[in-house]
């Protein structure tokens, strides 16, 4: 019977090979994997407009801008907003607030974008 291939671990970040979802180290509790805004917000990325300006903006851009930036060239396959939306379909929509990252880049500003709230938070 075949198997099915392992694929990196759904953290940020992380490169463990599991067979599905996150390693063990990074199993995170069920009620806890989705905030509820992320859960707000999740309709928008399935909208067509969102997959029109994505399809859009990795054409315009195709390589990771985050690599270049290090003088490494890496197909984008992230599309990544620079400013965080926090749900305003304005800033969700803008163009301009649009990045091509390769997947690693992206995992990589997600987790220093949510230990960075997760501090703030903590400090409040």
């Amino acid at each position: 019977m075949a198997m099915k291939p392992l694929r990196p671990c759904k953290h940020p970040g992380c490169c463990v090979l599991v067979s599905g979802g996150y390693c063990v180290a990074h199993e995170p509790p069920k009620e806890d994997r989705r905030s509820e805004a992320s859960k707000a917000w999740r309709w928008m990325y399935s909208t067509s407009t969102w997959k029109q300006l994505r399809g859009r903006q990795l054409l315009e851009e195709p390589f990771c801008r985050e690599c270049a930036r290090r003088g490494q060239r890496s197909k984008a396959t992230d599309v990544d907003h620079i400013q965080d939306h926090k749900g305003s379909w304005n800033l969700f929509t803008d163009p301009e607030n649009l990045e091509s990252l390769c997947h690693s880049c992206h995992s990589r500003k997600t987790m220093r974008e949510q230990q960075e709230f997760k501090a703030k938070k903590q400090r409040h």
